[in-house]
């Protein structure tokens, strides 16, 4: 048995009222999207259905890795098509199907058909204890379980007659690009990267920005952040990284700030920068992976004093997980390989032995004032010199 088609399940966009063919429109674009490197396929709609068909030689194993990247998927069904549309040659075929893809018959099993198409001369129920009687015929180890079915047999009767009985999981979510574009504060750990995927999974595009101190974090360092953002891309499409040269400005406040303030106001720095990017980027917000007490910039404290300084919304997805669940997920989207290995970067290079962990807001306002006299120049010479790196996992 030859698969060549899959038909794609969907959840929340079935529930979109007079906008659902929007996000229909924009799934489809994104499994075009995500097949281009498997293969040729023609991607379809038709009622309340996705189609992906491929148009030659393909692998499937990699195309089904394909489709689990796309957000807005809930289930790939591989499945066989007919176009002959009689009930002897759908008997004929569906006992094919499932003698060639069970050879183990001591199983429960149910036929579920829906009749799309109202000119075929048996409706659903008929279909139904036709096809059952068929397999039981042809295959007597069978039994018939209703209820809790081992195997569903599920057969379509549209233009063609559709016969699957697998749904593979996908990612769920919503289609990337139906709500709009944000920026994610990339570092190379394990948090933030999880935070671009749980974002993207609610259809956002993202771009990130990530904080680059040589030769206090090296070239290694940096190319460890491309190659997250080269992986959490595969599932939200291309990013465009900015690589911000951050030295001169830790440096001054490392020079004018009390150390205990250091990641905070280094911290407030980086939402500065990273907002000037999002906005040039028609971005909406920023992400950061950051999780309450986590760490000690991470307190409800400091991450109130953090936001102070941003005009868009900062959305924080890991905001109430604990750390296993943050690595749990790493570990399904393949990030957490890359972010456990051993290069530093800016922000574990310049941490206080005792960093404070309940701010002042006007006490960090007054630290700051330390560095009016260089901070302009520094963050025009970062802003100006940032090297932006578009990244794509698909390709």
């Amino acid at each position: 048995m030859q698969v060549k088609s899959f038909l794609i399940k969907y959840a929340e966009i079935g529930i979109k009222g007079k906008n659902r063919y929007m996000f229909e429109d924009a799934l489809v674009r994104q499994i075009r999207y995500a097949m281009k490197s498997v293969g040729d396929f023609k991607v379809r709609k038709e009622s309340g259905r996705v189609f992906v068909e491929a148009q030659g030689e393909f692998d499937y194993d990699e195309a089904v890795e394909g489709l689990k990247t796309v957000f807005g998927i809930v289930g790939i069904c591989p499945m066989v098509e007919e176009e002959v549309k009689d009930m002897d040659h759908l008997r004929q075929s569906v006992v094919k199907y499932f003698g060639e893809k069970y050879p183990d018959r001591n199983v429960t099993f149910k036929v579920n058909a829906r009749r799309g198409d109202k000119q075929f001369p048996l409706n659903s129920m008929e279909i139904n204890m036709d096809l059952g009687e068929k397999l039981l015929e042809a295959y007597p180890e069978l039994k018939v379980d209703v209820h809790k079915p081992d195997i569903m047999l599920n057969v379509e009767v549209r233009k063609q007659i559709y016969i699957y009985s697998e749904i593979i999981k996908g990612p769920g979510g919503m289609p990337v690009g139906t709500n709009g574009r944000a920026m994610l504060l990339l570092s190379g750990g394990i948090d933030s990267p999880v935070a671009g995927y749980m974002i993207a999974k609610r259809g956002v595009r993202i771009d990130a920005t990530y904080f680059h101190a040589p030769p206090y974090t090296s070239e290694r360092a940096k190319q460890k952040v491309v190659d997250l953002a080269k992986i959490v891309s595969k599932y939200s499409g291309p990013i465009h990284l900015h690589v911000v040269n951050f030295t001169d400005i830790q440096l001054a406040i490392y020079e004018k700030c009390p150390h205990d303030e250091l990641t905070i106001i280094m911290r407030r720095y980086m939402m500065k920068i990273a907002e000037h990017f999002a906005k040039e980027r028609d971005g909406l917000a920023l992400i950061t992976g950051e999780s309450i007490g986590q760490v000690a910039s991470q307190t409800i404290h400091n991450l109130a004093i953090t936001n102070e300084v941003c005009t868009m919304p900062v959305f924080r997805p890991c905001i109430g997980m604990d750390k296993q669940e943050i690595v749990d997920i790493s570990e399904k989207i393949d990030t957490f390989e890359t972010s456990i290995q051993p290069f530093e970067d800016c922000c574990t290079i310049f941490v206080a032995k005792h960093p404070v962990t309940k701010g002042n807001l006007s006490r960090i306002e007054k630290s700051e004032r330390k560095l009016d006299d260089v901070i302009d120049d520094l963050m025009k010479q970062a802003i100006d010199s940032t090297e932006v790196i578009v990244v794509d996992g698909r390709e």
